[in-house]
């Protein structure tokens, strides 16, 4: 292939690529995520089995390379889909405010400064 099919190739991939990704809905952007860390675990794996086959410093650094950024592709995935999903979950409830310890809860009429009855206070 020549040079100039290698570029109008690359040129319409990226303009396939921007044009699709753009119209994937926001609720569909959650799996489109995990397909993606699937994408890079086999680019993580390609590159391990370059690392096996080197033969010259050039390979050893092009499969470092696509090791490297496989892995951090894979971990930054699994933490941004964590946190698209956290943003899916029920938060809880807050809990009632409770009295303080040894403080009785104030109801209609009572005061928690009052003295109850039967407490070391009333003897």
């Amino acid at each position: 292939m020549s040079l100039m099919t290698e570029i109008t190739i690359f040129v319409l991939a990226a303009f396939v690529g921007f044009e699709v990704i753009s119209k994937v809905p926001t609720t569909l952007h959650t799996p489109l995520m995990s397909q993606t860390n699937a994408i890079h675990g086999i680019v993580m794996l390609g590159g391990l089995i370059v690392l096996g086959f080197a033969d010259d410093g050039l390979e050893y650094v092009i499969g470092t390379i696509a090791v490297a950024f496989g892995t951090i592709n894979i971990v930054g995935g699994f933490m941004v889909t964590d946190r698209m999903l956290g943003m899916f979950s029920k938060k809880p409830k807050p809990a009632a405010a409770s009295p303080a310890p040894g403080q009785a809860k104030k109801s209609d009429g009572d005061s928690a400064d009052a003295p109850r009855p039967g407490t070391a206070e009333d003897k």
